[in-house]
C-alpha cells in the first residue's frame, strides 16, 4: 500500500536516448522535452561550455557544430545507439532530466530507458550509472522495438504477430513482436547516420567533394528518397574541393542522393528479410494482413515504405508520429506500468 502511494507521488520519467536525438516524457504529461544528443565541451576535457549563460547541451550544442572555435568541440556521447562518453552522457542525462521535471516533487522519479534490443549488460549498467547523477529512485529498461512499437498504438499484447521496424540515428531495430514478447528481432548498426555517411563518401568520390555531417543531412531531408520521385530535381551544394583544398560548389541530382542512399537501404531490406526468414507459417500468416509498421527518423525518408513493400511483398505502413514513437511507448508503459511490466528489466537485475 505504501509502495503504491510512493509510486503515485513520484514524477516518472521515460527517455528514448537516442543517437542523434533525446526525448523524455514525464507521467501524466506525455512528452516534455525533445533535444538533440549534442554537448559542447572545452577540447581535451569533459567540462561543458556555457553560452549566454545557459550550458551548450542539445539543441545549443548542435547549433554551434561546425562553428565552434578551436578550443572547443562538440561531442556526440550516443554512438550506434550506445554510450560512447560516458562521463558526457551523464552530464546530459543528468541536464535534460532535470530540464523536463516541472513543480516540486518529495520523491525521486522512477526512469525507463528505451535501449536496442541488442545491449549487453555493460551497455545498460552504463546507462544506469550515466542515471544516476539525475536523483532518479529506480531504473528500468525496455526494448525500444518494444517501446516503439506501443507507441505505435500496435495491439502488443495481443497473440498476434506484430512487425517494427524503428530506424533510429544509430540503429535499426527489427522486431516481430506477440503476446508482449519479441519473437524475432534484429539491432542494425545501419540508421540515419548511415545514410549521411553514405551521402557524404558519394559526393566525394564521384564529384571530389568534400562536405560536413550537417550539409549531408540536409541533402538527406531535402533530396533523399528510396524510391524514384514523380519528377527529379536537383540542388547546388557547396563544399570544399578534393583536389585543390578550396571552396568549390556542385550540382547534384535527386536521382544520385538516392543512388548514394541505395547501400544502406538495401542492407535494412536484407534485415527485414533474414527476421522474416525466423518466424513460424502462423506469424507469416499475421503479416499478410497486418503488415510491417515504419518508425523512427529513417521512417521519413520518401519511398523507403513502398520499397520495402516491393520486396517484401507485405504491406508497409509509416507510424503517424514516426520521430516520437519510442518516446511515447515509454510514456504508455509509464501510466499502465502494471500492464507492461513484462517488457521492463530493472537495472538491478542486470547489474
Amino acid at each position: 500500500m505504501f509502495k503504491n502511494i510512493i509510486n503515485l507521488l513520484s514524477n516518472d520519467i521515460g527517455i528514448d536516448l537516442g543517437t542523434a536525438n533525446t526525448l523524455v516524457a514525464c507521467r501524466g504529461k506525455g512528452i516534455v522535452l525533445s533535444e538533440p544528443s549534442f554537448v559542447t565541451v572545452y577540447k581535451g576535457t569533459n567540462e561543458v561550455f556555457y553560452r549566454d549563460g545557459q550550458p551548450a547541451i542539445g539543441r545549443l550544442a548542435k547549433e554551434g557544430d561546425g562553428f565552434v572555435p578551436e578550443n572547443l568541440e562538440v561531442i556526440r556521447p550516443m554512438k550506434d545507439g550506445v554510450i560512447a562518453n560516458y562521463e558526457i552522457a551523464g552530464v546530459m542525462l543528468n541536464y535534460f532530466i532535470k530540464k523536463a521535471q516541472t513543480g516540486l516533487s518529495l520523491i525521486k522519479p522512477r526512469l525507463i530507458i528505451a535501449v536496442p534490443s541488442g545491449s549487453t549488460q555493460v551497455e545498460m549498467n552504463a546507462v544506469s550509472q550515466a542515471s544516476i547523477g539525475a536523483g532518479v529512485r529506480d531504473v528500468f529498461f525496455i526494448e525500444e522495438p518494444m517501446a516503439g512499437a506501443i507507441g505505435a498504438q500496435m495491439p502488443v499484447n495481443e497473440p498476434h504477430a506484430n512487425m517494427i521496424v524503428d530506424i533510429g540515428g544509430g540503429t535499426t531495430e527489427i522486431a516481430v513482436i506477440t503476446q508482449g514478447n519479441r519473437v524475432a528481432s534484429e539491432s542494425l548498426k545501419i540508421a540515419g547516420d548511415s545514410f549521411d555517411a553514405a551521402i557524404t563518401d558519394w559526393l566525394r568520390v564521384n564529384h571530389s567533394l568534400l562536405i560536413g555531417p550537417r550539409t549531408a543531412e540536409q541533402l538527406k531531408i531535402k533530396m533523399g528518397s528510396a524510391a524514384p520521385f514523380e519528377q527529379e530535381f536537383t540542388m547546388e551544394v557547396r563544399g570544399r574541393s578534393e583536389q585543390l583544398r578550396a571552396p568549390r560548389g556542385t550540382t547534384v541530382t535527386s536521382d544520385e542522393i538516392r543512388e548514394a542512399l541505395s547501400g544502406p537501404v538495401f542492407e535494412i531490406i536484407a534485415a527485414i528479410k533474414m527476421v522474416l526468414e525466423r518466424i513460424p507459417p502462423e506469424q507469416s500468416a499475421d503479416l499478410i494482413d497486418r503488415g510491417i509498421v515504419l518508425t523512427g527518423g529513417g521512417a521519413l525518408l520518401p519511398g523507403l515504405d513502398q520499397i520495402i513493400c516491393h520486396y517484401t511483398q507485405l504491406p508497409v505502413r509509416v507510424a503517424d508520429e514516426p520521430l516520437l514513437s519510442v518516446a511515447l511507448g515509454t510514456a504508455a508503459v509509464l501510466e499502465e506500468i502494471d500492464v507492461y511490466k513484462d517488457a521492463l528489466k530493472s537495472a538491478r537485475d542486470v547489474a
